[in-house]
């Protein structure tokens, strides 16, 4: 599959956000059409992007209300935003008489009256059943207090559905999304010495980030070193980094609304590991590709996860799908069993196991990946750290041929 730069050119073709923005709207209108709901109502801002093309503030916390979107069935998305003057002027491929003020739904009166609102443009529909992505309980009972004949259900799961195949145009903008995490990734890498700190290798990847164009990042990202590898903790401190440290970094930048995310474990300096990390290392990276090996049609995401089921594992091996949202299904965990879903072209996994020992270390790798009718597509091509592998899986095409000694050799060219 073509990498393309993210410049407008006129030599080829490259991401069609109209094509984009018109294929993911059809395929939640065909998704609500299969189902038995009149209407889907959309607070999550990620989907309200999936539905409209609306790029809106996202922060750390979540916010309901900024946006939401009611799309009837037959009918056209409803836009309600805190942008609605933005959207209006720059948003050509929506109708304008459909763009509307955010409303109001902290209070029971600021829901009723956009209930109110509602009605007057789809009429009964409002009144028949209705599917709803998320809420919260005040909204809930203020929905049901103004609308108390309809029948509301989950729509989340009708979107989930709609979104699990990716179009072409999404696979460019998570190739992109990984493209740039990592430059992120190499950044940081090029700080990692001893006497830093987590934070500055952390802010070095952001810098890449927001300079190359990325949005916002996945998560608040992860860079965990030393003794925090084992047991495993989720977040970046102001530790020092010393020789010798193992250092995860879990990262992921963000373009047009899709999400970079992949895992990498290094020691910190020059300095060979010891044997125990090697085998830990050896047992997650084996773990990865072999998991990776499953993603095929035919298979299914429980053949998956039960790969990433290693020994040190201690339960912390997963994974998940990826879109507009970071975290979407399909689900590889311990209840995925329940859950199973045959594989299918088009559908994204980032693969994440870990293998880790309290003092000796902690392992987390990551890929992702889309199913094709062949052999696994794994765009994320940056290498492991050959110093703590014996063997490299066939499906791994960058690690041993990036640095400038061979796998086994201890010592680590600090570029």
């Amino acid at each position: 599959m073509p990498e393309f730069g993210f410049m407008g050119v006129d030599w080829e073709e490259r991401i069609d956000f109209s094509r984009l923005r018109r294929e993911r709207l059809q395929k939640a209108k065909d998704a609500l059409a299969k189902s038995d709901l009149d209407m889907l109502l959309i607070f999550r801002l990620e989907d309200v992007r999936y539905i409209t093309g609306l790029r809106t503030h996202i922060g750390p916390t979540l916010i309901m209300g900024l946006a939401a979107v009611a799309l009837p069935k037959g009918g056209e998305p409803i836009l309600y935003t805190m942008d609605h003057a933005h959207a209006k002027a720059r948003m050509p491929w929506l109708n304008k008489d459909l763009i509307f003020p955010r409303p109001n739904l902290r209070t029971f009166d600021g829901t009723k009256e956009w209930v109110a609102h509602l009605r007057s443009l789809v009429g009964n529909l409002i009144d028949g059943k209705v599917g709803v992505d998320a809420w919260t309980m005040e909204m809930e009972l203020a929905h049901r207090e103004a609308l108390p004949n309809t029948e509301f259900a989950d729509g989340y799961k009708v979107l989930m559905e709609a979104k699990m195949i990716k179009t072409v145009d999404e696979m460019e903008c998570q190739r992109a999304a990984t493209m740039i995490t990592e430059a992120g990734m190499d950044a940081a890498l090029r700080v990692l010495r001893p006497g830093v700190r987590e934070c500055e290798v952390l802010a070095e990847a952001w810098k890449t980030f927001t300079a190359l164009g990325s949005e916002w990042s996945q998560c608040s990202n992860i860079v965990t070193s030393g003794p925090y590898t084992a047991p495993y903790r989720r977040f970046t401190s102001d530790r020092i980094i010393r020789e010798g440290d193992l250092v995860i970094l879990d990262i992921g930048a963000g373009f047009n609304g899709y999400w970079g995310d992949f895992t990498r474990t290094y020691i910190c300096g020059d300095i060979a590991p010891t044997k125990e990390q090697i085998d830990l290392h050896q047992e997650c990276y084996n773990s990865l590709f072999n998991a990776c090996d499953k993603a095929r049609v035919g298979n299914t995401n429980y053949d998956m996860w039960k790969e990433i089921q290693s020994p040190n594992s201690g339960g912390m091996s997963g994974g998940h799908g990826a879109g507009v949202c970071p975290w979407e299904p399909p689900w590889l965990s311990g209840y995925t069993k329940g859950g199973t879903i045959e594989l299918k072209p088009g559908i994204l996994f980032s693969i994440e196991p870990y293998a880790g020992i309290p003092g000796i270390g902690g392992f987390r790798l990551e890929n992702q990946l889309f199913v094709t009718e062949g052999d696994p597509d794994i765009f994320t091509t940056y290498p492991f750290d050959h110093r703590l592998l014996r063997d490299v899986h066939p499906l791994d095409k960058t690690t041993g041929r990036s640095r400038r000694l061979p796998i086994g050799q201890s010592t680590f060219y600090i570029r």
